[in-house]
């Protein structure tokens, strides 16, 4: 028998897509433009992040290569055998599916459609070393460009198609997070308190998009001291009364990440303890309101470390403040460019979105010992910024 090394496996019909063909033809015309202005005849994309911008499907690696090439006439993934149709079905434009037969066929199929000595763009952040060689030694470009950069500006810049879904995400987050409140008393544990709003935030993204495929949506609910770290696991500790919570749930959806991350206690909650929280949702609200276009992500920091310096608080922050939303998950993809740091200078324009998230952690013996966080997502607009988290922060509403 002569088995292929690549082939096109269209099985049944194209399937509902999280945006409309015309989000995917601007996004293609802007990247095309990009290509045109460097010299690129072929992109290269590895990524989840930008395979799912670009075309609307999310691989599944399971330690397989997927791909997505653009040229300045076609738009085709590549994706694995174990797959079947699923790709083809999953996103805009064409799907070649390769082989397990022999070896490097992944790079046989990308080579189908770029072609050598064609000048090549790649994911420089994305691409191993291992597999960059193989980029090089099958597809023998006349020369390559790292096209990372431009394509996370370009993802920074939010359509208005992505802003709804954005906005949709948020209110999931919400319900989540209201579900997890209801689920809080003393005696139960880290992870049924999670279960409750993971379960809640999947039944809400599935009665909202009936179409979607649904994967990835988690929860954070960590209490006492596993409230130290903002990305620390859930675990089966026992919640008891006077315990320090951080509610974070992330609904996903289509590629797409939301979330809310609140403080919280059981019970009641003891006078040092109020005092670190109350100035953490100070410097919340500080920090939402220096959220406006023209503002530098560098200035909007410096703002809200000196409302700390002044309250003698800036050395139990441990991360920065806020970051990009859009095609993005705690195990793939970062839009790097827009976070609040002191070392990121990106002017905050409409259409951005971007977290307010100041957190502080207080070590363990210490009066106040814990982590405070709590995050809404921001849209900037053309005259300013609009807050689509809804669920309440504070220990007016925030105290089980």
């Amino acid at each position: 028998m002569n088995r292929p090394e690549f082939y096109r496996y269209h099985s049944g019909q194209k399937a509902a897509l999280p945006f409309e063909d015309a989000e995917y033809e601007a996004r293609l015309k802007g990247l095309r433009a990009t290509m045109a202005e460097e010299g690129v005849q072929a992109a290269v994309f590895t990524s989840m992040h930008n395979i799912a911008y670009y075309s609307g499907f999310l691989y599944c690696a399971f330690g397989r290569p997927y791909g997505l090439v653009v040229t300045e006439t076609e738009c085709v993934t590549v994706s694995a055998g174990i797959d079947a149709g699923q790709p083809w079905r999953r996103c805009y434009g064409d799907n070649i599916t390769y082989t397990d037969w022999q070896r490097n066929n992944f790079w046989r199929a990308i080579r189908s459609v770029t072609g050598t000595g064609a000048h090549c763009g790649y994911e420089g952040d994305h691409m191993t070393v291992s597999q960059r060689d193989l980029f090089c030694a099958m597809l023998e470009p006349s020369d390559v460009t790292d096209l990372a950069p431009a394509t996370m500006r370009q993802r920074m810049h939010k359509s208005a198609a992505e802003i709804d879904l954005i906005r949709a995400g948020a209110a999931v987050a919400d319900v989540g997070g209201y579900a997890i409140r209801d689920a809080i008393k003393e005696g139960v544990r880290e992870i049924d308190v999670a279960m409750a709003g993971r379960d809640a935030m999947e039944v809400e993204i599935a009665k909202r998009f009936p179409d979607a495929e649904y994967r990835d949506t988690w929860v954070w609910f960590q209490s006492g001291i596993n409230t130290d770290g903002a990305h620390n696991p859930v675990t089966g500790r026992v919640l008891q009364r006077g315990d320090i919570l951080s509610l974070n749930t992330f609904p996903m959806i289509s590629g797409y990440y939301t979330a809310l991350e609140r403080t919280l206690f059981v019970g009641e909650v003891d006078d040092a303890s109020r005092a670190i929280w109350e100035a953490n949702v100070g410097a919340h609200e500080l920090g939402i309101s220096l959220l406006k276009p023209g503002a530098s992500c560098a200035e909007v920091t410096a703002g809200v470390n000196a409302f700390f310096e002044e309250r003698d608080l800036l050395q139990y922050r441990t991360f920065g403040y806020g970051h990009s939303f859009g095609v993005l998950s705690h195990y793939y993809g970062r839009e790097a460019g827009l976070e609040l740091r002191e070392d990121i200078d990106t002017v905050l324009e409409p259409g951005m979105v971007i977290s307010m998230e100041p957190m502080l952690t207080i070590a363990d013996g210490q009066p106040g010992a814990g982590g405070y966080r709590e995050h809404d997502i921001i849209v900037i607009t053309e005259d300013g910024a609009e807050d689509i988290t809804g669920y309440p922060y504070g220990p007016n509403f925030n105290v089980v």
